[in-house]
Parts: structure tokens; sequence; C-alpha cells
């Protein structure tokens, strides 16, 4: 999860070769509405991303009851949608990948083709919520090489789930 920009497809598919999971790209959920709205510069609001969420949640959840290790991408700015992802998967963890705004100005300024334009990293930020101290949430500097990001992300992951089954058995 964090700003467009900050890596979040590229990190998602090393976490899911990591970890043996299967990467469920978030922006391929966008509505057409969705889509138009931010290639035409727009930023989306609560309201524009609710029924994305939700979508999104169904997907995890669905891939977890079918076996598999899901590797979500998203932007999961605000508390909001991460407890909204939270209640459709309970147990969710997230990755926070943590970079400037200018380095993320510059990073999608240098995205041929991509729906979201530098212009809108501003209202990015101004969104965020940075998920500092969340349970199940590492934060993770995104200027990292992106294996070191998989590698050490798929490893916490593992590491929680180890910790929560013990508490779980009382170990």
């Amino acid at each position: 999860m964090g700003v467009s920009g900050c890596g979040k497809s590229a990190v998602g598919a090393a976490i899911a070769e990591n970890s043996g999971g299967r990467l469920i790209e978030g922006d391929a959920f966008h509505p057409p509405a969705n889509i138009k709205k931010m290639s035409d510069g727009h930023p989306l609001n609560d309201e524009d991303r609710a029924g994305w969420l939700t979508r999104l949640g169904e997907e995890v959840a669905a891939a977890l009851a079918n076996g598999e290790k899901p590797v979500l991408t998203c932007s999961s700015l605000k508390l909001i949608y991460r407890d909204r992802l939270r209640a459709a998967v309970p147990g969710l963890g997230f990755v926070f990948l943590e970079l400037t705004r200018e380095l993320a100005t510059e990073r999608c300024a240098h995205r041929p083709g991509h729906f979201m334009p530098a212009s809108l990293v501003d209202s990015q930020f101004a969104t965020l919520e940075p998920p500092y101290n969340e349970d199940r949430t590492l934060v993770v500097d995104a200027t990292k090489p992106i294996e070191t990001i998989g590698v050490e992300a798929a490893s916490w992951w593992r590491d929680s789930q180890l910790q929560s089954a013990s508490a779980l058995t009382g170990s």
C-alpha cells in the first residue's frame, strides 16, 4: 500500500514470488469511471473508492477460500479503506511503501501509459493516513531495491503468521 509511484505493482509481484502467492493488481479492478476520472486529472474521493475496495476485499477473500495466498496491490491511503479491506479479510496485513512526495512525483512522471498522472500525487499525499503503529503493518522504505523489499515483506508475513499461530495454540 502507498501513494501512486511507490512501487506497489513491482513490490507486490516480488512479494508474491517470494511467498508462493498470487498477485492481485488492484488497479485492474477500478471501474471505467474511476480510470476516466483519474486520467482526466481528478482525484478519487471516498465514494469513488467504496465499490472498488469492496470488490478488492471480495477478490482477496475468494482467493483465500480457494486455498491461494493472495498478494493485493492497493493504495489503501486511509484507515477507513484499510479497515474496509480488513472487514472483508480478517487478519489482513499491509506493507506500507513509504517515500517522499518528490520521488513519487518523479516516478509517476516516468510511467508511460499509466492512467494516474503525476499531477495527482499531491492529492494522494493529502489523503494519506500513514499506518504507523497499526496492527499487522510493516513500514518499508520504498527506495530499497524491489527484491529486497519483496524478501523482507514475505519474511515478515511468515513470521507474523507463525506468531499468530503460537498465540492461538498457547505455545
